[in-house]
């Protein structure tokens, strides 16, 4: 029987993008003999030994925060997923071998233009058939011309990666936190690549602290004040928005439509496979009690594994989701901009017997600052309007909680570890005194191995004394 870090029994449960598991891992955890099993999903990672070392960490805790009676054992959820290397702390998890494939072009200039090796096969990993596609992209990204139609081409180019896989079963179902029609078509696939650029570009600026986030705005359009065809034009203020400040925005959009890409994969493993072996799991141990943990995407992938669940299913007895990636909105019953809509997830709480528990940062940054420009709806060609990071419609769960919710509760870390923890329902809880550290551009993304958030998962599950 595997053992991670010491805690107690221990079992990986990978899936592919279908949602397929590894059925002898499947069985390896059926046969786990514990009252209390603690799923985890990852969110973006390198490797599988990054995932791993992550678990490790985090259930190290566990074991002396269990009840008497309590036999607790542990799982760690897989699924096809990367992360760009800027995003990994220094000190952090490393990718593991490189594997075979076609070689990266130079880096490119300094401050990360380019797409460094480990980038570049995760890309070709996550992405078969696409090798062209990659290699074009990392290459203007190190060429960074200075030509409006270079950087649409390069967008083009990444909503390539983007396009549901032929001859899978993800599709669009699993991509909308909102109803398609009130989400519209997203920024990130859709909006002008230029503009899109420009947009992300000032969003780094303002999670690096390198300049001020101005919006979308009217600044910069092409051929303003650069010569024709190309995109360099003065903004506000008098600063050059010339072809490093794009190019970096171009990065940032290779990043963003990844992740995208990664979104819809996370909804469908959830729904297609975590869901159906929870299933499983109550039938074979009907008096097992499961406590599902994800973090980023990964919190997106065990809420919607709610959805897959079968009705009179009963063993998920809390759900914990650290600084979820996804819609604030996912769970609402009513939408505050469309009353007789609801979230993706309306309702989805009622099938746990337990509390739903939503941890969020204001020091995310990934999350406060450039998943809604990337979430927002593309503007076409109508005037960009309100600035998209201060639209509450476009806000991630991991940055503001649950929304939408009459029922919800929201606290802070301290209140809900004090025992104020509801029994049941929907709840916010401020985790910003703890998740608060990391660098840009995720800033405290990443930043969850705590021991306040292994008790905030035993206080749901009811695993302490």
């Amino acid at each position: 029987m595997a053992r991670i870090g010491g805690p107690g029994p221990y079992q990986d449960i990978g899936f592919d993008r279908d949602g397929d598991v590894d059925p002898e891992q499947r069985h390896r955890l059926l046969g786990l003999e514990v009252t209390d099993l603690v799923m985890f999903a990852h969110g973006r990672n390198q490797s599988p030994a990054a995932a791993y070392e992550l678990y490790a960490e985090f259930f190290s805790a566990f074991p002396s925060l269990a009840g008497r009676g309590v036999r607790l054992g542990y799982a760690g959820v897989g699924w096809p997923s990367m992360t760009f290397p800027d995003e990994i702390p220094a000190s952090g998890p490393v990718s593991g071998p490189a594997q075979d494939g076609p070689r990266p072009p130079a880096s490119g200039p300094p401050g990360g233009g380019g797409l460094d090796g480990g980038t570049y096969q995760a890309l070709l990993t996550l992405f078969p058939g696409h090798g062209e596609t990659v290699a074009r992209l990392a290459a203007l990204l190190v060429e960074r011309p200075d030509s409006a139609a270079a950087v649409g081409d390069f967008g083009r180019l990444a909503r390539r990666l983007a396009r549901v896989p032929a001859g899978g079963l993800e599709s669009h179902r699993f991509t909308d936190d909102l109803p398609g029609d009130e989400q519209g078509p997203p920024a990130v696939l859709y909006e002008d690549p230029l503009s899109l650029c420009r947009r992300f570009a000032g969003a780094l600026e303002a999670v690096d602290g390198t300049g001020r986030y101005e919006g979308p705005g009217p600044y910069g359009r092409p051929g303003l004040y650069g010569r024709p065809g190309s995109y360099g034009s003065y903004r506000s203020g008098g600063s050059y928005d010339g072809p490093g400040r794009v190019w970096r925005g171009a990065r940032e959009l290779l990043r963003q439509t990844t992740y995208y890409a990664l979104k819809r994969r996370a909804g469908a493993v959830g729904e297609l496979g975590l869901g159906p072996l929870l299933g499983q799991l109550a039938r074979s141990r009907p008096a097992l009690r499961v406590h599902l943990v994800g973090h980023g995407q990964g919190a997106r992938l065990v809420a919607f594994a709610l959805r897959g669940l079968p009705d009179e299913v009963r063993t998920v007895k809390s759900v914990t989701l650290l600084q979820g990636a996804f819609s604030h909105y996912a769970f609402a019953s009513r939408l505050p901009h469309a009353p007789g809509r609801s979230g993706a997830l309306g309702a989805m709480e009622q099938r746990v017997d337990g509390p739903v528990v939503a941890c969020h940062s204001r020091h995310d940054g990934a999350l406060g600052t450039l998943y809604p420009v990337a979430s927002a709806p593309a503007h076409d060609d109508r005037d960009p309007g309100p600035d998209a990071v201060g639209d509450r419609r476009w806000w991630a769960l991991g940055h503001s909680g649950i929304h939408g919710v009459g029922s919800a509760v929201r606290l802070s870390l301290d209140d809900a570890l004090r025992g104020s923890l509801p029994r049941k329902g929907c709840v916010s809880v401020d985790a910003s005194s703890v998740v608060r550290s990391g660098a840009p551009p995720s800033g405290a993304h990443g930043d969850i191995c705590h021991e306040e958030l292994a008790r905030l998962i035993v206080a749901a599950g009811g695993l302490g004394d």
